[in-house]
């Protein structure tokens, strides 16, 4: 069992530096490469990566995204403090409310939308005010550990917490892992794809990856699960947004 120093709240635990607030490559790599894919020869588009993080992932993106324009987004300051040495645009705070993003509706062309939504207490109210700044057509690249990877659903069956499930935001309490990160929801491939279609987008595509944190000797079993995005560790959603119903 790992400790941390107890936060008073939920922007108290996400503001304390101990606490991750970066990926893995391989993910990064795998979304940049789907959306560079879904722009192909479109220009210059504006491109939000939104709970930026320490901007490691903007920064793996970016070679993949030449020519277009990369904005981090955060609300934890000690996380903008530490992605502005590595993006080429200056991050900005925001939050996923209601005109809580610093930018003008139907104003974005895509957002990346990584590792953040299993962090929200309100993840329908993120996905409205995405929704509300992607242009129309625009597209949605959200990545979010899988509930039912392949170890978790064997770790269920032992009776064992599954890995990225968090029940208290001190400790490490009945699973493996030595981190606490702050993981609020998760999702498996069909509630993920169910959640993102009913919040206004149609998802054009569900793709797996692989976990840093899985040990070594299980890595390559872990990279052909991709292969299935219901057992992969990583679940990756493209998904474009859809005009508003008529009224």
């Amino acid at each position: 069992m790992t400790t941390t120093a107890p936060p008073k709240n939920l922007r108290d635990f996400y503001e304390n530096p101990a606490v991750p607030v970066a990926s893995g490559t391989p993910r990064s790599l795998r979304q940049a490469r789907m959306l560079a894919a879904a722009l192909g020869t479109a220009d210059r588009a504006t491109i939000l990566d939104i709970g930026c993080g320490d901007g490691t992932a903007a920064a793996v993106a970016a070679p993949l995204l030449k020519g277009h324009r990369i904005i981090g987004v955060d609300w934890s300051q000690d996380a903008l403090r530490r992605a502005r040495t590595r993006l080429a645009c200056q991050p900005v705070r925001g939050e996923l409310t209601d005109g809580g993003l610093p930018f003008r509706s139907e104003s974005v062309d895509a957002v990346l939308f990584s590792e953040v939504i299993e962090h929200l207490v309100d993840p329908d109210a993120a996905l409205d005010e995405i929704r509300r700044v992607l242009r129309p057509g625009g597209h949605l690249m959200l990545s979010t550990p899988n509930l039912a990877a392949w170890y978790n659903r064997a770790l269920l069956l032992a009776g064992v917490q599954p890995v990225f499930s968090e029940v208290s935001l001190r400790a490490i309490h009945g699973r493996p892992g030595t981190e606490v990160v702050g993981h609020l929801r998760l999702y498996t491939a069909r509630a993920l794809r169910e959640f993102v279609a009913a919040s206004g987008f149609e998802v054009v595509r569900v793709a797996g990856a692989p976990f840093h944190g899985v040990p070594r000797p299980l890595r390559p079993l872990d990279r052909l699960a991709c292969s299935r995005p219901p057992l992969a560790s990583i679940l990756l959603v493209h998904a474009l947004k859809t005009p508003a119903p008529k009224t």
